[in-house]
């Protein structure tokens, strides 16, 4: 392998596996820091570490890490960058070079953030950077703004990238209502992308702004108020939970269709109700997370109605997910059993969400262990095991190669009963006993000790299951079997090229046949 070609590489192809082995490495670190905490709070008092500031690191680094560092990157870096051109026949992106800058960019980030770790000073800021701690703490804030603005750009300009990529470079007979379900999560993950993220570059700026410059925009003592910035960083960070959902539930579209040879049930519904509902919504539900900060009633009512209100376009993917599956001659190869795992810690995650949209409700679960559990299942874990199945799904043609099936099932089986011991015992204390998040100990907690435990216990079961996983991606791309252009006989337009796919992807240029159609498996 030619590192300097790596380097300096242009194509879409080598530019998203870049952004895969950054993503897998960041998810790596945010792991490590997960396990530190588990390991902390697997009893009372100090057991790792005696200094709460430490723990604080931890959890700043794992959440920023896994969510800037492996969930959005792998989404809309990794599976943008490969799938995109392929699905929509085109040679590569609109801007080559611009697409390479932004994965530099996301590497610069994740050095960035792992640089965290050595610093003399490092971010004390949890992940949110909530103002005053964020102003008054000793630990280097600045780091964590520009950690966060470096990342933020790398997203920007490759959603500029992309929206132009399948504006004007679809194939001939690739029309908007002939795109892969993927392409158009995509497209509505980066226009939120585009919309959402300069108000977070602003908040987290400003936080600097005040600690160094000695200006007051968050110093209630001088005119400020900390609340502008929690509604800055929210207005940000509530609609970068459907940055992360589109894609991944586009991904898990791609494999239910494939595997189980149907249409994708409703398909414009899917596309016009529910990726542009979830679109036009996101901007409107930001104040879910502030119903105990001091919020006006009115306010805290009328983002009541619109948090329950896009539970409707993200009902009309769902149904449409689960009825491509009927009536469909489904085989269960590893991909298909993480994208089922999606859909079911997805509707476990999605229902426990409710009662957090609910005003009355939330005031009694806020900051507590429930919000964190029900956070993981929504986003962070069917996320993950949307990346997971999306990963071995287009395996065989990124590599050429098959993975085990063995090992590929092993894993899914492993981490899906340690997440589910992890979060549901989670939520399970938060509503019990009202156990508070972000505690370094809980000694004032001590009937919390045996539900911690065994939290602990299923996060180093989700560790060996994580580890089977990437071992077999590893083992596979070097000496698994051959695998053929299109093993899993899907109809998309990517498994029409070679595998693995040429620079240009297509010895000349493709059209697609008037009859062709992504999901084309027969009729019902």
């Amino acid at each position: 392998m030619n590192i300097k070609e790596w380097i300096f590489t242009t194509d879409h192809k080598r530019v998203g596996i870049l952004y895969l082995i950054g993503s897998i490495a960041a998810f790596v670190v945010a792991g490590i820091m997960a396990g530190l905490m588990r390991a902390e709070l697997s009893a009372i008092g100090p057991t790792v570490t005696a200094n709460p500031t430490t723990y604080n690191v931890w959890l700043y680094a794992h959440g920023a890490i896994m969510i800037l560092g492996f969930q959005i990157p792998a989404l809309t870096g990794f599976f943008a960058n490969y799938c995109i051109p392929l699905m929509i026949g085109a040679k590569d992106v609109a801007f080559p070079r611009v697409n390479a800058l932004s994965v530099w960019l996301f590497y610069v980030g994740v050095i960035l953030a792992l640089l965290t770790f050595v610093i003399p000073d490092p971010p004390d800021v949890l992940w949110t950077g909530y103002p005053p701690y964020s102003t008054i703490t000793t630990g280097n804030t600045a780091f964590y703004t520009f950690t966060v603005l470096t990342l933020g750009f790398a997203s920007i300009i490759g959603g500029v990238n992309f929206l132009t990529t399948v504006v004007y470079m679809r194939a001939p007979g690739i029309t908007w209502n002939k795109l892969n379900i993927f392409v158009w999560c995509i497209l509505g993950a980066f226009v939120m992308q585009l919309i959402f993220v300069p108000v977070l570059g602003s908040a987290v700026t400003l936080i600097s702004f005040d600690k160094y410059l000695g200006t007051h925009f968050f110093d209630p003592a001088n005119g400020g108020d900390v609340l502008t910035y929690q509604n800055l960083f929210w207005f940000y960070s509530h609609p970068a939970v459907y940055v992360i959902f589109l894609p991944y539930i586009g991904v898990v579209f791609e494999i239910v269709a494939t595997f189980a040879k149907n249409h994708v049930f409703n398909y414009k519904a899917a596309v016009y109700g529910g990726v542009g509902g979830i679109v036009l919504i996101s901007g409107e539900v930001w104040i879910h997370h502030l119903y105990v900060s001091g919020m006006p009633d009115w306010l805290r009512i009328g983002q009541m109605v619109s948090t329950l209100m896009i539970s409707v376009p993200v009902g009309l993917l769902v149904i449409s997910l689960v009825g491509t599956l009927y009536k469909g001659a489904i085989s269960f190869e590893t991909p298909m059993l993480y994208a089922l795992g999606v859909v079911f810690l997805f509707l476990i995650g999605g229902l426990t969400g409710i009662p957090l949209a609910v005003t009355a409700l939330t005031l009694n679960l806020s900051e507590t262990y429930y919000v964190v559990g029900h956070f993981h299942y929504v986003m962070a874990v069917a996320g993950t095991f949307a990346i997971f199945g999306g990963v071995y799904y287009w395996f065989p043609k990124m590599t050429g190669k098959m993975y085990s099936e063995f090992w590929g099932k092993t894993g899914f089986w492993v981490t899906f009963v340690g997440v589910n011991a992890v979060f549901w015992v989670m939520m399970d204390i938060g509503v019990k006993i009202g156990l508070p998040r972000r505690y370094y100990d809980y000694a004032q907690f001590p009937e919390a000790l045996q539900s911690q435990q065994i939290m602990s216990m299923g996060a180093a079961v989700i560790a060996v299951g994580a580890a089977i996983t990437i071992l077999n991606w590893i083992i596979g791309a070097i000496q698994g079997p051959k695998a053929g252009n299109n093993p899993w006989g899907s109809q998309s337009f990517e498994w029409t090229t070679v595998s693995p796919p040429p620079h240009g992807n297509w010895p000349s240029p493709p059209s697609a046949a008037e009859s062709w159609n992504p999901y084309a498996y027969g009729k019902r």
